[in-house]
């Protein structure tokens, strides 16, 4: 009983200590001064990244777009890390802990962990690589095992992946496996045009191959006049034809919707009819009455 009544007493001198309160304030100030100069300091090199980036876009010699876009992302992530790091390790020298003694044995306790962080250095590694070798760039469309979308970010641990429909998919780099990239060359469109099986072919072909010559001072996604292969198929009531077109990159689907309805629009000028559904009524009346009027007569 004397040695807790010993032990309270002793805890309420120490906190009872004015130097004690003094130096836990000082602390709470230095700590939050790191934090927002932290925070500034952040801010102010992202700002100092895109105005170095700015200034490249106007010099004769500079990597393409989708490579600035990316390496911009990537010294952003990169400053982050490092700003916290250092600010972390202030934290702990201004909470009066031996930073020195704490990194010595980091080489240590770094070896321990290593071998559980083997997923981590594999993250790191595989994303180092996929910026070295240029694989996809922040901006292109790529596809990912089962996710496909827009590439929002690549990091030193993890890419972002933004589907059409506005999800963020967010993957470790070392899941990356195999890729496909539908930014880096051009893309093809294709459009099937049916018409009227009773319309002369030969009229609607020459009536789109005009037509296809004048679209590329239209539309200036297309890379070249789009091209009428012929007719693709017979089906009932209708002929249908291809038409392909090469387009810049990711642009094949907008250029498809405006052909169709530059297609649909020349047609109808030159009195070409669309296919509709047809219905063919058949009356065996008349075939019936007849078989019976010759068994009554064989009779």
């Amino acid at each position: 009983m004397w040695s807790l009544s010993k032990v309270w007493d002793s805890m309420v001198n120490y906190l009872s200590n004015e130097q004690f309160w003094t130096q836990v304030g000082e602390s709470i100030v230095k700590i939050i001064l790191i934090l927002v100069l932290a925070t500034f300091f952040i801010k102010l090199g992202k700002v100092a990244l895109h105005k170095v980036f700015e200034v490249r876009k106007k010099s004769p010699i500079r990597i393409s777009e989708r490579r600035e876009a990316t390496l911009m992302k990537l010294l952003q992530n990169v400053l982050t890390y490092v700003v916290y790091f250092v600010a972390f390790m202030m934290i702990l020298e201004a909470m009066t802990i031996d930073v020195k003694a704490l990194l010595a044995g980091a080489g240590i306790v770094g070896l321990a962990v290593g071998f559980g962080a083997q997923n981590l250095v594999r993250d790191i590694i595989t994303g180092f690589f996929i910026i070295f070798e240029d694989q996809f760039s922040v901006g292109d469309y790529v596809r990912v095992g089962a996710f496909e979308g827009t590439v929002e970010e690549i990091g030193l641990r993890t890419t972002k992946i933004k589907s059409w429909t506005g999800e963020l998919n967010i993957l470790p780099n070392g899941s990356i496996v195999e890729v496909t990239n539908f930014s880096i060359h051009n893309s093809i469109a294709f459009v099937d045009v049916s018409i009227a099986y009773e319309e002369d072919i030969t009229k609607a072909e020459q009536i789109i191959d005009e037509l296809l010559q004048e679209l590329p001072d239209r539309y200036e996604d297309m890379v070249k006049p789009p091209e009428l292969l012929g007719v693709q198929n017979v089906v009932g009531t209708e002929v249908v034809m291809r038409i392909v077109s090469e387009v810049k990159p990711m642009k094949q689907w907008n250029i498809a919707r405006m052909i169709r309805k530059e297609v649909k629009a020349r047609l109808d000028q030159h009195g070409i009819e669309i296919p509709f559904p047809r219905m063919v009524m058949y009356n065996g009346t008349r075939e019936k009455s007849s078989k019976k009027e010759n068994i009554q007569r064989s009779e």
